[in-house]
């Protein structure tokens, strides 16, 4: 199928391309899993536009470089690496200028701008893989690539005092991963949710207080974080310089020390994995709020190889020419679902930093 749609109408399409090849400091990289994001079905059901027609979406990728273009020196052959959200920046904006490249007007965001990890290999700019922690098997990393830095991101820019609470809203893949840290740096966490599987998670990961998304903590909070915005009262909510933050996507910087936090913790990723040809599965259980914790998808069998693993693997890929993929469909064919249009640089938004206040019980999507 080659049209966007809900997930009962399967979107996605499988199929088979030419390998790619590294260019200058790039990296070939073996695709083991990729973790299953909210931006995905974004795309397969047609909500956000695509920057060209049927790319293959996934930016929690976890594999190993089988392959380097000219000028790669960074990583070696059989190196476990990741391949997240921000693909590259142009370096030359007044953001990437000042430091803020995750604000930067023109990057490349991998599964958007350039074909993703659902397929089973890759390419990626060196300077924008991570080594991946022994810490972690592949489907526990491969959250950690998205989730978990937005998550620490947000962490970060929600300033919660030393030994303060901290209020979440929803508790998904990144929500999660963001309480076992907030938990870890002393805070106490509150969290609101629909789910009854996800408050089980809550509890077990060691929650302060859970309670369903409409209730009222009990306790007034230092700082929230919450994936949409409520109404506002200027004099109930934002007097006495309360701050309202948004997040948006992060830096290389970001996900470095994300991943030490991570393993140095070592964070403990819930996770349900589903076998490649069952993307859409995945996609449509993403959809329905049936995933605790985090989804992955499992590329490549447990224990296999690839494709070209050695010291000959850029001779030995352009042996072998086909790949296997998923992508989502054309949408330069049809129109968003009703009308709507996001700019998605600005993409996983959280909102922190609602000090001293209690959270009133916001309905939430």
């Amino acid at each position: 199928m080659d049209q966007p749609g809900p997930m009962n109408t399967r979107p996605m399409v499988k199929g088979v391309r030419e390998t790619p090849e590294p260019g200058p400091n790039e990296l070939l990289v073996d695709v083991k899993v990729c973790g299953v994001c909210r931006t995905d079905l974004h795309l397969a059901e047609g909500d956000l536009q695509p920057r060209r027609p049927a790319v293959i979406p996934g930016h929690e990728a976890v594999g190993t470089v089988v392959a380097s273009g000219p000028g790669s020196s960074r990583f070696a052959p059989g190196d476990r690496v990741g391949v997240a959200w921000l693909g590259g920046v142009c370096g030359t904006c007044p953001y990437c200028r000042r430091g803020d490249e995750n604000l930067c007007a023109a990057p490349v965001l991998t599964g958007w701008d350039k074909d993703g990890g659902y397929a089973e290999q890759l390419t990626v700019s060196q300077d924008f893989a991570y080594l991946i922690p022994e810490a972690f098997t592949d489907e526990q990393a491969a959250p950690l690539l998205c989730s978990g830095i937005i998550g620490y991101r947000s962490l970060k820019r929600a300033n919660v005092p030393s030994g303060g609470r901290l209020g979440i809203y929803g508790f998904g893949s990144s929500a999660h991963l963001t309480a076992q840290m907030a938990i870890y740096q002393g805070a106490s966490v509150y969290v609101m949710t629909r789910s009854e599987e996800a408050r089980a998670l809550a509890r077990k990961l060691g929650a302060e207080y859970v309670g369903d998304a409409y209730d009222e903590p009990p306790v007034p909070l230092d700082s929230a974080i919450l994936c949409d915005i409520p109404p506002l009262n200027y004099n109930a909510h934002l007097f006495y310089e309360r701050q309202v933050r948004s997040v948006t996507a992060n830096t290389r910087a970001d996900g470095r020390e994300f991943l030490a936090l991570a393993a140095q913790i070592p964070l403990a990723p819930s996770i349900s994995v589903y076998p490649f040809d069952a993307a859409d599965t995945a996609l449509a259980d993403l959809a329905a709020d049936r995933v605790t914790g985090s989804a992955v998808l499992r590329v490549r069998p447990s224990g296999s190889t690839g494709q070209g693993l050695g010291s000959k693997s850029l001779q030995f890929q352009r042996r072998l020419p086909r790949r296997r993929y998923l992508l989502c469909p054309d949408f330069t064919r049809q129109p968003l679902r009703g009308g709507r249009g996001v700019d998605f640089r600005c993409l996983h938004v959280f909102i922190a930093s609602l000090p001293s206040i209690t959270m009133p019980p916001w309905k939430l999507r």
